[in-house]
């Protein structure tokens, strides 16, 4: 799992953590606690098809950059 880089990566850029909290949201599956591991975190069939479009694989971690790019990307959006 890669979310320990990705929260280090969040936490280096203040401007951006509401924006990664609405991003988790919006990912979350509604219902998520209906179903083990009764977690709000989004489904691994998600993020592996978010990974494959991405970068052609699903067997790897975004890239840190990547990750700002897109939480700016999203709050410009807005």
């Amino acid at each position: 799992m890669f979310a320990p880089s990705i929260m280090r990566v969040i936490l280096r850029h203040p401007p951006l953590w509401s924006e990664a909290l609405r991003s988790w949201a919006a990912f979350t599956p509604s219902g998520w606690w209906k179903r083990a591991p009764f977690l709000p975190l989004p489904r691994r069939a998600y993020l592996r098809w978010r990974l494959q479009t991405a970068y052609g694989t699903a067997d790897r971690a975004p890239e840190p950059d990547d990750v700002i790019r897109f939480l700016e990307w999203r709050r410009d959006q807005r």
